[in-house]
């Protein structure tokens, strides 16, 4: 159900669509719907959103902001990260409440994934 004023959409360019689609539908099950051959949609993921065609990505060492999953065994997400083509740019490493590492899909754009511990 939408919320006032909460978040609600977030949306990513993406170099190569179907590379990251098919690089989220293997590591965490994502589900697309394609509307044209430049923007593919994701619901249901605890933030609904999309990919669009473009040059550009989402950096953190741009001041871009980085969206964190959740992750029950970071190692094993890890490990699904990189069988599936996504680049580990940070590994895992402790902080106060657990740990997480960083990564970049096959269109470069930046994620994390953290975990109460290992």
């Amino acid at each position: 159900m939408n919320q006032h004023e909460k978040l609600n959409y977030v949306e990513f360019a993406a170099k190569d669509l179907e590379a990251t689609k098919a690089f989220f539908q293997s590591v965490f099950g994502w589900v697309f719907v394609d509307y044209g051959p430049e923007y593919t949609a994701f619901s249901n993921q605890g933030l609904d959103g999309g990919f669009y065609k473009a040059p550009t990505c989402s950096q953190t060492s741009n001041g871009a902001a980085l969206l964190v999953f959740y992750s029950a065994d970071i190692e094993a997400t890890q490990s699904k990260v990189s069988a599936h083509g996504g680049v580990i740019t940070k590994s895992i490493f402790e902080f106060p409440g657990g740990c997480r590492f960083h990564f970049e899909e096959p269109s470069g754009n930046e994620f994390a994934v953290w975990s109460e511990g290992r």
